[in-house]
């Protein structure tokens, strides 16, 4: 494995790019399985001197930024800013466990070395994905699989993060048998490989669907996101369009979805006060039309909670005349006579659109995705909607990302999953592409089904197990779909005790790097060999 040309760095670099990039965009994430190896074998090239640990970590650190800009460019269209932050701080996390193991490699046994390297890369994803504010999981390895939904199905037991601790072993693996070509190696590395995809075909095999069911229908209209002003200036209303989509939607359905601050693109509504709700169950009667009076609504709307002279939150805004107020990312349970019955606020909020860190240096990159802009107030409880006993988890957007977050809802007794988004500001990219293909891993780690309505984007039904099913509706279409959606009240090991694969990587983590420092300590004092 001998080879020191910078060209053959660069080579190996664009290797491991290719491998962890092909998952996020539409192909298997399969690849995963191999991609860290070129950079151990750069690694295990180079020695332990402190020049060579720097041109690891620059070897590391290109490749980690090369995977961020083939895999989440298309956030550029959107707000220049917004992948060069992912990016550099994406890069950091991951550059963590890969430092940590080529410095332990050179001076500790191997063992511990590809012991840092699976539970730090495993504790540094967990830190991200848990972040309030610079976050953005995206590029978790876990994720990679969204596409290969038939291969993971013991997402069930261990979230995405047994996906990434799939990953690393792998590749830990396979690069062993490159190193000592033994067959114990070879035999470990096929068993590492291959008995995952086999307990996860056994899974599937034996999964016995609900009897109970419930119709749920999905609006998409198809509301051209960069085009707002011609609301604001009265020359365009699709109130009509939606009211023609509600109109087709049967009286079986218990519940429609309408996405992401649909509300906020109907003239004369914008942003809700909250203490005016009453007000808006006239227009809401007239939206929904007198078809299905049983059918309840899920819409998206940007709302306000005003405090009066109180800041009562950090993020409270204040308005002369208004007093201090927080605006909300909201999803509304409305009732066939147009009277909201219940309100969940958004919990998990966009880095750098509704979370805004470090507010006065980056005021100048907030952009409006999705009808309310600048610091948003966080939502604190996982509220569930109901109709005719049905439990429901209004999801919104990007927590569709975060499989703990999202496992909430089934943990307070959501049967179903909705999730209502926005995404064509990022034009027909793999962007909305992948927020479908997470909402399948989030189905099968909860085994709920999952209903979904985008603006524009993919507007489909997930099953249990993390099939599509039935029609979906893709990128610039206009439409509506229904569909009987298994109804679910047990609940996975994942969804009662979340992410404890990464909650045990990080103390053996711990663990790892002091008995890493007692090692260098008796090895110094020639106490070990």
């Amino acid at each position: 494995m001998k080879q020191n040309s910078t060209l053959h760095r660069l080579l190996l670099v664009l290797l491991s790019v290719a491998l962890l990039s092909i998952g996020w965009l539409g192909g298997t994430g399969l690849t995963l399985l191999v991609a860290l190896v070129p950079l151990l074998v750069i690694s295990e090239n180079l020695s332990d001197s402190t020049r060579d640990w720097w041109r690891m970590c620059g070897w590391a650190a290109l490749t980690f930024l090369l995977w961020s800009a083939a895999t989440i460019w298309w956030v550029w269209i959107a707000t220049p800013i917004g992948p060069i932050t992912a990016g550099i701080v994406g890069s950091f996390y991951n550059l963590c466990g890969v430092m940590v193991y080529h410095y332990t490699a050179k001076r500790a046994p191997r063992a511990l070395a590809y012991t840092l390297l699976v539970t730090v890369w495993l504790a540094t994803e967990w830190a991200y994905n848990s972040a309030d504010v610079m976050t953005f999981p995206w590029l978790l390895l876990g994720h990679g699989f969204s596409c290969d939904t038939w291969a993971v199905q013991w997402y069930e037991y261990t979230g995405i993060f047994g996906g990434t601790l799939w990953a690393l072993v792998s590749n830990v693996a396979i690069f062993e048998v490159l190193r000592s070509r033994t067959t114990t190696a070879k035999v470990r590395a096929s068993l590492i490989l291959l008995l995952p995809v086999a307990l996860s075909l056994v899974l599937l095999a034996c999964y016995t669907p609900s009897e109970r069911s419930v119709e749920i229908s999905v609006i998409q209209p198809n509301v051209p996101c960069y085009e707002q002003e011609r609301f604001e200036a009265g020359k365009f209303d699709p109130t009509p369009d939606i009211q023609d989509l509600m109109d087709r939607v049967p009286a079986t359905s218990s519940f429609v979805l309408m996405p992401e601050s649909a509300l906020a693109y109907l003239p004369k509504v914008g942003s809700i006060d909250e203490q005016y709700l009453v007000s808006y169950a006239p227009f809401l009667k007239m939206l929904q039309g007198d078809n299905h009076p049983d059918t309840k609504l899920i819409t998206g709307a940007s709302t306000l909670v005003r405090y009066g002279d109180v800041k009562a939150t950090d993020t409270a805004h204040y308005y002369d005349g208004y007093g201090w107020y927080d605006q909300y990312n909201t999803a509304l349970l409305v009732n066939g006579d147009g009277v909201t019955e219940d309100i969940y606020h958004k919990g998990k909020l966009v880095i750098g659109v509704e979370a805004v860190p470090l507010k006065s240096l980056f005021d100048t990159f907030e952009v409006d995705l999705g009808g309310v802009s600048g610091q948003l107030g966080w939502g604190k409880e996982h509220t569930l909607f109901t109709n005719h006993g049905v439990k429901i988890g209004p999801s919104i957007c990007y927590e569709g990302l975060y499989g703990g977050y999202f496992a909430g809802f089934a943990r307070e007794g959501a049967e179903v999953m909705a999730l209502i988004s926005n995404d064509g500001w990022w034009g027909d990219t793999p962007g909305h592409r992948r927020l479908f293909d997470f909402c399948r891993l989030r189905a099968i780690e909860t085994r709920r089904a999952v209903a979904r309505s985008a603006n524009t984007g993919i507007s489909g039904f997930i099953s249990p197990t993390g099939k599509s099913i039935g029609e979906r509706l893709e990128w610039d279409e206009e439409g509506l779909l229904t569909e009987s959606l298994e109804l679910r009240s047990d609940t996975t090991l994942y969804t009662r005790y979340g992410d404890w694969i990464s909650r045990i990587a990080t103390f053996i983590a711990a663990l790892s790097l002091m008995y890493y420092v007692a090692y260098r300590i008796r090895k110094r004092n020639h106490l070990v060999e």
